[in-house]
């Protein structure tokens, strides 16, 4: 499943009603709860409906700073000069890869059936 934060991140009754099946069950001390509320009513939303948008744009952060990363412009040189680099040979790594590995081998046939059996 793809995570979209949108730009407009209320939503009509009929998205926000949409087969939603699974649950999450939360603890929280009464200052956590005041605040939630709190917040939800400033935002004019339910608290599910805050603490999910707030949940799930959170954790699209999250995921997207471990597939998009921004450099400024000297780490930028940095980056692209490594990466224009010619490949080094490391040694024992072509030997290492080209040496069949316990699941390149074949199992060992059976014996030959004798005759009579």
């Amino acid at each position: 499943m793809r995570w979209r934060v949108s730009d407009n991140p209320q939503c009509t009754y009929n998205d926000c009603m949409t087969s939603k099946a699974g649950r999450l069950h939360l603890r929280v001390d009464p200052e956590q709860k005041a605040l939630l509320e709190a917040a939800s009513r400033a935002a004019g939303d339910t608290v599910s409906g805050f603490v999910l948008r707030a949940a799930t744009e959170a954790a699209a952060d999250i995921v997207a700073d471990r597939r998009v990363f921004v450099l400024d412009e000297q780490a930028w040189q940095v980056f692209d000069q490594a990466l224009s680099r010619p490949a080094a040979e490391v040694p024992g790594l072509r030997e290492l890869l080209s040496t069949p590995t316990v699941l390149d081998r074949r199992a060992p046939e059976p014996p030959p059936a004798r005759a009579g059996q």
